[in-house]
């Protein structure tokens, strides 16, 4: 599992594993222990101080690591604003189609001299995955909000209103800063990914006054740790096990120029 702003750790007696990575090293040494019966890796993916911005977080190693240590379903909590008047603050949200606007990140671990090495993507968010959120979410009372479009941007700025309305204006209901490369790259290793939208705000173009804060968003997303934490325990109940989703079949038949962990 990847955490957000403000979900900096998780399993309480798990330990940590240092793993080496073709792309450095990951955000924080990633800690492993079980939760319901089973075995979970974690990483905080800006650091469990908060020391990575969007744009500086190797995503490349954080999903390299996790795949090496047996990693193959990812639930990916994260902090979003909204542009839909009914997903207000604290809506827990599940997009099922994303729109990247990100640029200067590296977007691929398929980017040296080898086969090019080319994935589908049409559906960026693992329906397995989803599944066992929505089945935990009602078992919680905590209904996630079943398909949005989530609009990635760069960061660590938020949106003017001008460009809040435009994400709008072009069918966006979210606006978010890791997803993209993050979800990418769990497809490029044939990992599934679970997207589990916390909205902490009303984008700037949808609200008067100062727009929004950091302090705002942390403070809503905290708010929801506890709760979001008892719903990946319940998730990771419902997941299948490994093998029985298409998104761990993606390069099948594909030629890699190296061998993945």
């Amino acid at each position: 599992m990847v955490g957000g702003s403000g979900f900096y750790s998780w399993l309480d007696s798990a330990r940590p594993v240092a793993v080496e990575t073709p792309f450095g090293p990951p955000s924080d040494t990633p800690v492993v222990g079980t939760v319901r019966g089973r075995s979970v890796a974690f990483i905080p993916r800006h650091g469990q101080d908060h020391r990575f911005p969007p744009h500086r977080v190797n995503y490349r190693a954080n999903l390299w690591a996790l795949r090496s240590l047996g990693v193959r379903q990812v639930l990916a909590p994260c902090a979003v604003g909204s542009m839909r008047p009914d997903l207000g603050p604290g809506t827990l949200v599940l997009p099922d189609q994303l729109v990247d606007r990100t640029g200067g990140r590296e977007h691929t671990v398929y980017g040296g001299i080898g086969p090019v090495v080319h994935i589908p993507f049409s559906d960026p968010f693992c329906p397995q995955g989803q599944k066992a959120v929505r089945e935990a979410g009602s078992s919680l009372g905590w209904e996630p909000v079943q398909g949005a479009t989530l609009a990635v941007i760069n960061g660590p700025r938020f949106s003017t209103r001008a460009e809040s309305r435009q994400n709008a204006a072009q069918g966006c209901d979210l606006v978010g800063m890791t997803t993209m490369p993050e979800a990418a790259i769990a497809r490029e290793l044939a990992l599934c990914y679970t997207s589990i939208a916390v909205v902490t705000d009303m984008d700037a173009g949808f609200e008067t006054g100062e727009g929004v804060t950091q302090s705002e968003v942390f403070e809503v997303f905290a708010r929801s740790v506890e709760r979001l934490k008892q719903l990946l325990a319940a998730a990771v109940r419902e997941l299948p096990p490994a093998g029985h989703c298409s998104c761990q079949r993606v390069l099948d038949g594909l030629k890699l120029p190296f061998d993945l962990p």
